[in-house]
């Protein structure tokens, strides 16, 4: 195969059209219509909130962060840092979101493996960025708003930086129109890791352009009503791309600060919503709150749920409190969307009534292989591998470890499961030891590491706990130093303050010894089972 000569790869860049400019130029068409809706209620057009994003995109560009360079962002669920988002792709930078959880010490390490250009920081993140830029090196800091400095209400923040939006204000309204090409950088999203920081998994403009070729919104809804999305749960996730499909596809959002279940049945009812995302855990919050049986929930559309293993019971109580709007979705960072489930295939189960996840979407290969390669039939269960168009690039200068799960265009999910006859997907397992909580990914072996720094643990080992609703919680068991005995709220402090609260283990066990596998590995399958008899 020939490669493709510069001007052919030139020629390539000027056709192409990033994801950020796509959304920006739906925006700009009809500028009049309503497009975010603040925490605090405030609204904002179309215009007004793509003039921002523009403007902003060239401040950036002027302060160096162009193409191959990173722009970092500490935000939390405003209109702002959503444009910053835009902003920093218009002009052809990464874009990294340090994630809400993790502790000052592991975002300063993040901000520095990613070659930070820029950061930016919002007003519901100005506390965080007083512990994080004393760690930090950064050539440039901004914020987006008036810094605290000036708000009043300071806290003894002082300040942070420059308002990179109000310095902005000079700029044209206007895309910059940076040349960029489907195999440009769009950004580096971070998962769990096995040491040191968390991985970063480096996506391109391409593959995350092509989600924006295919109806986002195909299920039943009438043909003149515009997707209107709640994102309770943060941008810097899953939300943050239905956020961008939303917006594509005419549609407005509405941002809450964070997900608290009255909140999110009152904003239901209130402002229309046809679209919701949560974790499992999230949607049976919903589902136990006083509020549900009053809420008037004739407008919602699509309520999709996925993230990490789901209740069959509690989902079929949710199917009756919500109607058949239920969308099961499975993927990860590393693939994107895998399969999807729809509201009436939910009666699809499997072995001893386990839901299935769906069926792969157009586009994407699924296969389970035994641990040899082999490519095994309908029925049997196996590591599930997947190959698509949007697949990561792989992760950020950790080659080794690409190679690892990225052979022959196929990704190594790390996943157990099985394809039945039809085609659906179930998930019996996974492969890799990974704790899916809300908020993110826990690697126990993150966790043990700095547990046997502890002055009182001589002995430990992490695992994830299951409950009957299928929501995994972080445990620990712990071996005493001689004459210690740590107690949970010591060991969840210090793992905070080193880790993040997303690591802190809900559950502490104190054992005389561990018990281990015929191969010397502490027993996690025997843990997680005397953990269960509790």
């Amino acid at each position: 195969m020939v490669a493709p000569s510069a001007a052919q790869a030139a020629d390539s860049a000027r056709e192409f059209v990033s994801a950020p400019a796509l959304i920006l130029r739906s925006l700009a068409s009809h500028p009049e219509r309503l497009a975010i809706t603040s925490a605090d209620g405030d609204g904002i057009t179309a215009g007004d909130f793509a003039a921002t994003a523009y403007r902003l995109a060239h401040e950036l560009l002027a302060r160096g962060a162009g193409r191959g360079s990173t722009v970092t962002l500490l935000t939390g669920n405003t209109p702002e840092a959503l444009a910053a988002r835009y902003a920093a792709g218009l002009a052809g930078a990464r874009v990294v979101n340090l994630y809400d959880g993790m502790s000052a010490p592991v975002l300063a390490e993040i901000v520095a493996s990613v070659d930070t250009t820029v950061l930016l920081v919002d007003a519901e993140r100005y506390a965080g960025a007083a512990e994080l830029l004393p760690l930090i090196d950064v050539p440039t800091v901004l914020t987006l708003g008036p810094g605290p400095d000036t708000t009043g209400g300071t806290g003894g923040i002082g300040s942070i930086g420059e308002d990179a939006i109000a310095a902005s204000a000079v700029h044209p309204a206007t895309d910059p129109a940076v040349a960029l090409g489907p195999g440009d950088d769009l950004g580096i999203r971070h998962t769990g890791g096995t040491t040191g920081i968390p991985k970063g998994i480096l996506s391109l403009h391409g593959p995350y352009r092509s989600a924006f070729d295919f109806p986002a919104f195909s299920d039943a809804r009438p043909t003149d009503e515009k997707p209107r999305l709640l994102a309770a749960t943060p941008l810097a996730h899953l939300a943050g791309v239905l956020a961008d499909l939303t917006l594509h596809h005419g549609g407005s959002v509405v941002l809450q600060r964070g997900f608290e279940p009255g909140e999110v049945l009152a904003a239901i009812e209130r402002e229309r919503i046809t679209d919701l995302f949560v974790l499992p855990p999230l949607l049976y919050r919903l589902l136990d709150h006083p509020a549900l049986v009053r809420t008037d929930l004739s407008g919602l559309r699509r309520l999709s749920y996925g993230g990490c293993a789901a209740s069959p019971a509690r989902v079929r109580e949710a199917l009756k409190a919500f109607g058949p709007v239920l969308v099961s979705g499975y993927g990860m960072s590393e693939a994107q969307n895998i399969a999807v489930l729809g509201p009436h295939e939910h009666d699809r189960t499997g072995l001893g009534g386990q839901l299935s996840v769906g069926r792969p979407l157009p586009g994407v290969q699924v296969q389970i292989r035994a641990a040899d390669g082999t490519v095994l039939p309908a029925g049997e269960q196996g590591e599930i591998h997947v190959r698509s168009a949007t697949l990561m690039a792989g992760y950020w200068k950790q080659p080794e470890l690409t190679a690892e799960v990225l052979r022959d265009g196929w990704l190594d999910t790390g996943d157990i499961g099985y394809l039945d006859a039809d085609g659906y997907l179930y998930l019996a397992d996974r492969l890799k030891d990974l704790i899916i909580v809300v908020g993110g990914h826990v690697y126990p072996t993150e966790v043990e590491e700095l547990l046997l720094t502890h002055p009182a643990i001589a002995q430990c080992a992490v695992y994830g706990v299951r409950d009957d609703q299928q929501a995994e919680h972080v445990h620990a068991v712990v071996v005493p130093a001689p004459g210690q005995r740590p107690d949970l709220d010591d060991v969840r402090a210090f793992v905070t303050a080193n880790k993040g609260r997303l690591y802190a283990p809900e559950a502490l066990h104190l054992v005389d010894a561990i018990p281990l596998t015929s191969v010397g590995k502490p027993d996690k399958k025997r843990l997680r089972q005397d953990a269960a008899s509790r």
